[in-house]
């Protein structure tokens, strides 16, 4: 189960590592995807197609690979729109660490979250000590990612409120709530539906 990791996420994040062009960047997110399922609960990425992106909400079925795929789809978009709408941008869009970034942006609630034995999630012993941004952080440091990529985990949620970050780290901050916020408003009643 664990052996063939490293053929499943290629083969699940294939389209978007193709887009990266930067060979040890590609390995870096593959690798920093091993490295947490492997100190995980779970056996397999097919089990992050099962696993909530959140336990904080309600994800009405959307899961971590769902999430996952849909933050790194808008905020490429996101970013994208800007290269091609902006006459003159002020700063460099660096599409690699973005596509690499938003890939790897909540990996560390691979430890976060585990099965509770009875069909549903709950947090780990490590989701307890450490949120996702930062032991996200430490496996992408591990696998050799790169400082920026580093800044996009580690700042793309609230321990980034107020820190210097990366350009990429903004379109992937704004994907991300743009994908969390509309389910808790959902839950709260605060939703305003047609």
């Amino acid at each position: 189960m664990k052996g063939n990791l490293r053929k499943e996420i290629e083969k699940t994040f294939k389209d978007w590592l193709l887009k990266i062009k930067d060979e040890k960047l590609r390995e870096a997110v593959v690798t920093t995807y091993e490295l947490a399922l492997r100190k995980s609960k779970f056996k397999s990425v097919e089990d992050l197609k099962t696993m909530p992106f959140s336990i904080l909400t309600d994800c009405k079925g959307i899961s971590f690979l769902d999430h996952t795929l849909a933050v790194t789809y808008g905020a490429y978009h996101l970013a994208l729109a800007q290269k091609e709408h902006f006459k003159k941008i002020p700063y460099k869009i660096n599409f690699d660490r973005l596509i690499a970034g938003a890939l790897l942006h909540d990996v560390g609630k691979i430890v976060e979250i585990e099965p509770d034995g009875n069909g549903g999630f709950r947090k780990s012993r490590n989701g307890k000590l450490l949120r996702h941004p930062m032991s996200g952080m430490v496996f992408a440091s591990e696998a050799g990612a790169p400082e920026e990529i580093l800044n996009i985990i580690a700042c793309h949620a609230k321990e980034g409120e107020g820190a210097p970050k990366v350009v990429e780290t903004i379109f992937i901050h704004q994907a991300d709530f743009a994908t969390f916020d509309p389910l808790v408003m959902f839950e709260k009643g605060t939703l305003i539906g047609d």
